[in-house]
């Protein structure tokens, strides 16, 4: 079924509880939906895909359409003795499908737990926490392709995965709404402790089983985080960088207690953005109703009434500071409109 609506406010659809308007919005709850609405006749010239509006921040208007999923079915397609693949669609929560392959006793999205955001989103960015990444668990996506109206897929290879990016953030960029995702889960224990202070968390629950994990993260993350239903937010607003192990080994040099944290290329190393931001002095800095969490720097919030010029403003002065500081460049992960 296809809803549309006109002028629609968007603080309730934006995790920044930014007071932004969308000229259109349409929602969908069956893949077959985006055949009508990119039809010839109805094609809109300018879209965008809006899931569960917890990575992005409104600068403006909105002038154009956003799609919005709204199937949220969860089913399994395949099992044998040692997996299970189950299939969601783009509108579940995230955290919803980790409960549900937690309560299955299914290995491999606990770490992921209490990420905010829909099961759509989580191929585009690759999204990852405490050693984990979507791409570990990910078998299938299946997309609708606005440029050749066709509803394809691809694999876990095709969608060329990397930190915090896929190939729906390059070649299928604009082209490409994610309608479901399959994810192979196992049967078998597999817990991936070697983030951080988790495995004291775990251990401290009474040892590794599915549940004391996804308790553990979600506790971590209660910690650290702060509540998009309480301030406006979008977890964390900045990657962290990677740069080459050179450049790692010298701010090493300075700074011993600088994080660093390998990556697949020996010759590359990911810093921790929390640790520069916090480090360049600017954890916990507030200016009018922006400011940086006081508990986790790669956060920004909006404490009520901020624009998204505001958050914009904020956030360059993070990335200049870092870099007067520090000489890194931070990005945001943020997808900004």
């Amino acid at each position: 079924m296809i809803k549309e609506y006109i002028d629609y406010p968007l603080r309730e659809l934006n995790s920044f509880h930014v007071e932004e308007q969308a000229a259109r919005i349409i929602e969908f709850d069956s893949p077959n939906d985006l055949d009508k609405i990119f039809s010839a006749e109805n094609r809109p010239s300018k879209w965008y895909v809006l899931g569960g509006g917890n990575n992005i921040l409104f600068t403006q208007r909105y002038d154009g359409v956003l799609i919005h999923p709204m199937g949220c079915g969860i089913s399994i397609i395949d099992e044998n003795n040692d997996s299970i693949t189950i299939c969601a669609e783009a509108a579940v929560e995230w955290d919803d499908l980790v409960e549900n392959c937690v309560e299955r006793g299914l290995w491999g999205a606990e770490n992921l737990s209490l990420i905010p955001g829909s099961v759509g989103a989580s191929p585009v960015q690759n999204i990852g926490a405490y050693g984990a990444e979507a791409k570990d668990i990910i078998y299938r996506v299946h997309y609708f392709d606005t440029e050749e109206c066709k509803h394809l897929t691809l694999s876990n290879a095709e969608c060329r995965f990397a930190y915090r990016d896929s190939i729906f953030k390059q070649e299928l960029k604009g082209r490409a709404i994610i309608t479901s995702v399959e994810f192979k889960l196992s049967k078998h224990p597999a817990p991936n402790l070697g983030y951080g202070d988790l495995a004291a968390e775990v251990e401290a629950r009474g040892g590794a089983t599915l549940i004391n994990i996804r308790e553990a993260v979600c506790d971590i993350r209660r910690r650290k985080l702060p509540d998009t239903s309480k301030i406006g937010n979008a977890g964390s607003f900045f990657k962290n960088p990677v740069v080459d192990k050179s450049v790692a080994d010298k701010l090493k040099a300075s700074h011993e207690d600088m994080p660093i944290y390998p990556t697949a290329d020996p010759d590359k190393c990911k810093l921790a953005a929390g640790w520069l931001i916090d480090r360049a002095g600017l954890k916990g800095a507030r200016r009018g109703n922006v400011g940086v969490h006081e508990r986790q720097a790669l956060v920004l919030v909006n404490f009520g009434g901020a624009t998204g010029a505001d958050v914009i403003n904020l956030a360059h002065e993070v990335q200049k500071t870092v870099y007067e500081t520090f000489g890194i460049e931070i990005e945001a992960e943020v997808n900004i409109l």
